[in-house]
């Protein structure tokens, strides 16, 4: 009988100028259950290739990594192409890691927009490449290291709540919003 998965992080980034340079900010929401845990914080920077440093480094200082049972990444990239080894980060941080976006990315353009204007693009296309293929589930499109596929459904569909996109990172997309502008403008 799987196990089952209660305490879960979701990590979105916040919105960001598109001429900006730097750091962006990057938000988790730990959940129990339904009940939202606690907020961590962190930054990576604009294109950079320390995202899945920062993420490690975050969830394993924080106080809440003794109950997480999984991490919910809104997308496999934070801070436009910062780029998120989800096989180093679920190693480093010993939990089933997640990448969760509502529709299939253009992988195509993607791929040609690494290659020909971010520097270290080669790179970090391996690492989407590296991440696996999108599986439909739930209603979403995933990818997924450290849990199998059944696993992986079974845990998206609890975390739904109020629509499609998993709690956690609906929450986390509204504070990171809400940090960055000073209120959420989107729908996650």
């Amino acid at each position: 009988m799987a196990r089952r998965i209660s305490h879960v992080i979701g990590i979105d980034d916040a919105p960001f100028e598109r001429s900006h340079r730097g750091q962006v900010l990057v938000v988790g929401a730990v959940f129990a259950g339904a009940r939202l845990e606690g907020v961590l914080t962190g930054q990576v920077w604009r294109d950079g290739v320390n995202a899945t440093r920062v993420l490690a480094e975050r969830i394993l200082a924080s106080r809440h990594r003794t109950h997480l049972q999984a991490v919910l990444l809104q997308g496999i990239t934070l801070g436009g192409f910062n780029v998120v080894d989800i096989h180093a980060l679920q190693q480093r941080v010993g939990l089933p890691v997640l990448t969760v976006t509502r529709h299939p990315p253009a992988l195509e353009s993607i791929r040609r927009a690494l290659l020909d204007h971010v520097p270290g693009g080669a790179r970090k296309w391996r690492l989407i490449e590296a991440a696996g293929p999108m599986e439909k589930m739930a209603g979403v499109y995933v990818q997924r290291a450290g849990i199998g596929p059944a696993e992986a459904a079974r845990l998206i569909a609890s975390t739904q709540l109020h629509g499609k996109l998993p709690e956690p990172l609906r929450v986390a997309h509204m504070i990171a919003g809400g940090l960055a502008q000073g209120e959420n403008r989107h729908r996650p």
